[in-house]
């Protein structure tokens, strides 16, 4: 089974973003299951999201406008979605790259 993790880095101050609500579904049939809901530590990440994830379809999402607005920020991206397929047998760790009007993301390892 697979584990999926993430992190957020705030670009602009070249930080981690603590306090960022994650979640993290997967679909089933045309409809999507929340699985996990967290938020990330003082380091940016989230380790815990799932520990043994099964072969599918698997979305993060990112809450990132709480995030700016506490900083007095403002962005055009009220929420941000990562969508990818997980074969079950490895690690997915999905980093966000995140910055008032842009974000990047890649798969780290």
């Amino acid at each position: 089974m697979s584990r999926i993790s993430t992190h957020v880095l705030d670009a602009v101050l070249g930080k981690p973003a603590a306090g960022i609500p994650v979640k993290l579904e997967r679909k089933e049939g045309s409809a999507w299951t929340e699985l996990a809901a967290s938020a990330t530590d003082a380091d940016g990440r989230c380790r815990d999201l799932a520990q043994d994830a099964k072969p599918g379809i698997y979305r993060l999402i990112f809450d990132a406008v709480a995030y700016l607005r506490q900083k007095d920020r403002t962005s055009i991206y009220e929420e941000i979605f990562i969508t990818f397929i997980c074969d079950g047998e490895t690690h997915y760790h999905l980093p966000l790259l995140l910055s008032d009007n842009s974000y990047t993301t890649y798969r780290g390892s």
